[in-house]
């Protein structure tokens, strides 16, 4: 059995999660969201964004997040499900996306690394997602696989909602500029952190501190020096830190910088959000 990853040394300041997969990670009811949630917490990663990446895990992440004030949620079909991206399914995801603990609308887009669905479905499926950001007046959440150009091109031609954010961006320096002067957030995970993306660590200090957010896309992408150990929201701490460092920034500062940032652009507040049915304080 794999270790699970140790905690960070708290943090000088709260940060979010802009990104996790609770259920993947093994959470299955509110005590178990709770006590993940309170490992988080306990180093200074105090909210998350928790995602579907089918309807089913939509649904699971919109219930999720009346289980804890500290929970949120977004929901989408991700890319590589959209081959039979029905009707109902729309339906279903444009119910979801309109409940007040949901945040954004994700993830979606491109990816062309798997062979699981058409890259004429996914263009399809994002195009669909990209409007149903504009009705709801919520956050799209964009999933990028080796799909750069076309990601960019689709984001063009349909006219990107008022907050677009790049889940965990995998583009270079480059890239990352032309994201930025369009006004995208670009959300960086562990892969960051690894010694040989130096693309990435390139990008990430080109990137305004006000467009920036730290996920964890847990139980995956475990920061270094752990890669291989089963992710959690705790090691957006581990991610942030090695940020603040190769990039000379204050990391007081930086923690300040990306909670602000997934505050606005998440609209976190509990007061506004709706009720916690199955949360027990």
């Amino acid at each position: 059995m794999r270790q699970p990853l140790p905690p960070a040394p708290p943090l000088p300041g709260p940060i979010v999660d802009a990104h996790t997969h609770l259920d993947a990670c093994g959470a299955k009811d509110a005590a178990d969201v709770t006590a993940m949630v309170d490992r988080a917490a306990a180093v200074g990663v105090g909210r998350v964004v928790t995602v579907g990446d089918d309807l089913a895990a939509a649904q699971w992440a919109a219930a999720a997040a009346t289980w804890d004030p500290r929970v949120f949620a977004a929901v989408a079909v991700h890319p590589t499900r959209t081959a039979a991206f029905s009707d109902a399914d729309r339906a279903a995801v444009e119910e979801l996306a309109r409940e007040p603990r949901v945040v954004a609308v994700g993830e979606t887009g491109l990816d062309y690394y798997w062979d699981y669905s058409p890259p004429a479905a996914q263009q399809e499926a994002f195009r669909w997602h990209i409007d149903l950001a504009k009705r709801v007046g919520k956050p799209l959440m964009i999933h990028d696989r080796d799909a750069h150009e076309d990601i960019y091109r689709v984001l063009e031609e349909e006219g990107p909602p008022e907050t677009v954010v790049f889940h965990c961006f995998s583009g270079d320096a480059e890239f990352a500029r032309r994201c930025v002067a369009r006004g995208y957030v670009l959300s960086f995970a562990g892969t960051v952190t690894f010694r040989n993306a130096r693309a990435l660590r390139e990008a990430v200090a080109d990137v305004p501190t006000y467009q920036l957010l730290v996920e964890t896309d847990a139980p995956f992408l475990t920061p270094h020096p752990f890669r291989g150990r089963p992710n959690e929201p705790h090691g957006a701490a581990y991610t942030i830190m090695d940020i603040a460092q190769f990039t000379a920034l204050d990391l007081a500062e930086l923690c300040a910088a990306v909670n602000s940032n997934a505050e606005r652009i998440f609209g976190l507040s509990d007061a506004t959000h709706g009720d916690f049915g199955g949360y027990d304080s």
